[in-house]
C-alpha cells in the first residue's frame, strides 16, 4: 500500500471516528432531554430514618432516583421518563409520605380508602412513623379533624385507631396536609 493511500485510509478512519463520536455524543443529548423529574414538596421529613425511609422507597422503583432535602421538605423524584418517576411517586406514597407535586403530570393519589362518612372509630395503616416527631405530627393532623377525640399512633407502629365522631375522609385529608399518608385498615 503506498504512503498516500495509507494517509487517506487514516483520514477515512479519523473522520469515521468523529462522525461516531459526534452521534454518540447527540444520542446522549436526545436521551437525557426525555428524562424526567418532579419535585414534591411539603413531605413530612423530620429526621434522618424519614430521609432513609423515601430512599429505600425509591431504590426500589429501577431506574429512579430521588433527592431529599430534609430542611425544605422536598423530594425531587428523576428517572427516564415519566412513567418512571410516576412508578416513584406511588412509592413515596406507599411508604407513607405524602406532598404537593410541581408537575402536572404527577398524579400524587394515597388511594386510602376513605369513604367520606361520619364513623366513631378508623383504623389506619401505612402511615409513616418512625420516631415521635412523626407520631407528634400525627397527633396534630389527626385532632385538627373536628369530632376527633383520641389516637393511638406510636413509634413504629404499623397501625393506630382513631376515635371520636368524624368524616373518614377529613382524618386522611389531614394527614396529607402534614406530609403523610396512610389508608383505611381492612
Amino acid at each position: 500500500m503506498s504512503k498516500t493511500s495509507l494517509m487517506k485510509l487514516n483520514i477515512l478512519v479519523m473522520k469515521t471516528l468523529v462522525g461516531i463520536t459526534l452521534l454518540s455524543v447527540a444520542l446522549l443529548v436526545s436521551a437525557s432531554a426525555t428524562a424526567s423529574q418532579a419535585k414534591i414538596t411539603d413531605v413530612h421529613l423530620c429526621c434522618k430514618s424519614c430521609v432513609s425511609g423515601v430512599q429505600t422507597a425509591i431504590e426500589k422503583v429501577p431506574g429512579a432516583k430521588a433527592e431529599v432535602d430534609q430542611d425544605a421538605g422536598t423530594v425531587t423524584l428523576s428517572g427516564p421518563d415519566d412513567g418512571t418517576v410516576q412508578k416513584a411517586a406511588d412509592a413515596l406514597i406507599a411508604a407513607g409520605y405524602f406532598g404537593k407535586s410541581s408537575d402536572s403530570k404527577l398524579i400524587l393519589d394515597a388511594k386510602n380508602g376513605a369513604k367520606g362518612q361520619k364513623v366513631q372509630s378508623l383504623k389506619i395503616e401505612g402511615v409513616h412513623l418512625c420516631c415521635g416527631k412523626c407520631v407528634k405530627a400525627v397527633d396534630h393532623a389527626v385532632k385538627s379533624v373536628p369530632g376527633v377525640k383520641e389516637q393511638t399512633a406510636a413509634k413504629g407502629a404499623k397501625s393506630f385507631e382513631v376515635t371520636g365522631d368524624f368524616n373518614d375522609k377529613d382524618v386522611l385529608d389531614a394527614l396529607q396536609k402534614e406530609g403523610l399518608s396512610g389508608k383505611v385498615a381492612k
